[in-house]
């Protein structure tokens, strides 16, 4: 397979491109994102682009893949509704546009969260904008369009992420991991197991398109037998 992935740089992203390096069947990764990953590997690609709205002089090296895996995002505290929309909804159907009209048998694979709300209506802003943006890409013409919705991540192999806050919050949690694993099985997923469940549901195409924690790790249960 030949992959793109945006976002590689942050915490999911990263243990996104981790598991894509190591996979046998993976010919290509190619990243898109703001800053390098700083890796160096035979299967690696890297575009880098300031502003990641414009692409169209890029279309070369965004054609001929696979499956994309969209890991950008962006924490929604102290951002207004507006603010938010842009660098979710608007950043993630633009670069998608321009991937269903180059890759039209491509699986797109977006990580949203859990709670996200399909309804666009309720109380929490980042959960009707996430909604948008799944609802928006599910009608998009790719061969098929995934909604990893996980809920609390563990970074794994040295992963950390980009926001101070939340490495602090990692830090403090750490300790508490394996406890977290076994009370709340369907809530908690390791960088690994979403960067393993994409690919098979790239491999795969299952038929559930919009897959909470417990789709998750589901995908990788089935594929373990």
């Amino acid at each position: 397979m030949k992959i793109l992935i945006f976002g590689a740089t942050g915490m999911v992203g990263q243990g996104v491109l981790r598991e894509c390096l190591l996979t046998a069947d993976v010919e290509i990764v190619q990243t898109v994102g703001r800053t390098a990953t700083g890796q160096k590997d035979k299967k690696l690609r890297e575009l880098v682009r300031a502003d990641l709205f414009q692409l169209a002089d890029a279309e070369r090296q965004l054609s001929g893949f696979d499956a994309c895996f969209f890991c950008l995002g962006v924490t929604s505290t102290g951002m207004t509704e507006q603010a938010y929309t842009r660098l979710t909804f608007e950043l993630t159907t633009t670069a998608a546009q321009t991937l269903s009209r180059l890759n039209p048998a491509m699986t797109f694979i977006y990580v949203s969260g859990s709670g996200t709300d399909s309804s666009e209506k309720g109380r929490m802003m980042w959960a009707r904008v996430k909604g948008r943006t799944e609802n928006a890409l599910m009608k998009m013409p790719f061969r098929a369009a995934y909604m990893f919705r996980p809920g609390f991540i563990e970074p794994l192999h040295g992963i950390q992420s980009k926001t101070r806050s939340y490495r602090i919050f990692y830090s403090v949690l750490r300790p508490l991991f394996t406890l977290l694993h076994r009370m709340f099985p369907n809530s908690v997923l390791t960088t690994e197991e979403v960067g393993q469940a994409m690919l098979i549901a790239a491999r795969q195409s299952p038929e559930k398109r919009v897959l909470e924690t417990r789709d998750i790790r589901d995908l990788i249960n089935r594929q373990s037998f």
